[in-house]
């Protein structure tokens, strides 16, 4: 009888706890960003905080931490407790670029984290300052031949510099990376003539493109996008196999109960599978279409085994 009592009373605790679990948020929420304001993942993670505080009730907060292309903030959220309080922003940089790129990486982006879904996914944009004589991707390969460029990024590792050196490799140009902290920066270095192009992601150029403050070149899809229709993509150009499909998504540490990764994703979820969603990304060039916790994990698998093989071959080292 006593061991039939203990067993009924870690059932009941067991069950207690399971519903203390999905009784998420009781508190407010915290976002972490890597990256600085102005960024595709801080935009991004702002656009969804608004809508999740309204969604459970609780306030979200945003904190920026910038800095060794995204590690510091990883390895802050990798080291917060695992309940469902400290959500973090994620990107091919963080998660399948920057394993490659720094020998001593103070976090595992396999096994520190679970992912929840991504936030949207779509092409780079390839942007030059309005002031350079260049309107195609044959112009900035000529324009190459004369002068030595430069390029700007959001850091080290993220996808714009992946992206970049790709296309040093593709078209066999030589320019210097510039990186910033954070898209916003890079963006305003690129307006005010400091750096020569960028390859970005759409919700931080488009606008400036539309605005005249940056000229748009190519799209690095496989196809022209509908909220740019008029820019040609890379392989139009000349450039038959470039491809670059970037994402940013939101993820938990790994030791997070199951109960709560999935009211969390839950939450994320109904945001995203909105008309609102679908319009506000798809202005953006991006898919908001939500994952579950597993596809989410093959894709930052099959990225991380992809981008590893490109960061090899082009020899790309860390600063």
């Amino acid at each position: 009888m006593k061991r039939l009592y203990a067993g009924l009373s870690l059932l009941l605790l067991a069950l207690a706890c399971s519903a203390a679990d999905v009784r998420w948020p009781q508190k407010p929420v915290h976002i972490i960003v890597p990256g600085g304001a102005g960024g595709v993942a801080d935009v991004r993670a702002r656009w969804v905080a608004a809508r999740l505080q309204d969604e459970v009730g609780r306030p979200v907060v945003v904190e920026n931490r910038s800095g060794a292309g995204g590690n510091i903030a990883m390895e802050a959220a990798a080291r917060s407790a695992p309940d469902g309080y400290t959500l973090v922003i994620i990107h091919q940089g963080v998660m399948a670029v920057n394993p490659h790129l720094y020998a001593n990486l103070p976090y595992d982006p396999l096994r520190d984290f679970t992912p929840l879904t991504r936030l949207g996914h779509g092409p780079l944009m390839l942007v030059v300052n309005t002031s350079l004589p260049v309107h195609s991707v044959q112009d900035l390969v000529e324009l190459a031949k004369t002068r030595r460029l430069n390029y700007g990024s959001p850091g080290t590792g993220t996808p714009p510099h992946l992206a970049g050196e790709i296309f040093k490799r593709e078209t066999g140009i030589d320019a210097t990376h510039i990186p910033y902290r954070g898209g916003g920066q890079s963006a305003a270095a690129l307006m005010a003539a400091t750096v020569d192009f960028e390859i970005e992601g759409l919700t931080v150029v488009l606008p400036q493109v539309k605005a005249g403050r940056l000229r748009a070149i190519a799209i690095t899809g496989t196809s022209r996008n509908a909220a740019c229709p008029d820019v040609p993509t890379m392989r139009e150009q000349g450039l038959p196999d470039f491809e670059y499909l970037a994402w940013v998504g939101v993820a938990v540490p790994a030791a997070t109960p199951a109960p709560v990764v999935q009211a969390v994703h839950d939450a994320i979820a109904r945001i995203l599978d909105s008309p609102e969603a679908r319009a506000w990304f798809g202005a953006a060039a991006a898919d908001a279409t939500p994952d579950t916790p597993e596809a989410f994990a093959a894709v930052i698998r099959a990225d991380y085994d992809r981008l590893g093989k490109i960061i090899r071959a082009a020899g790309i080292k860390a600063d």
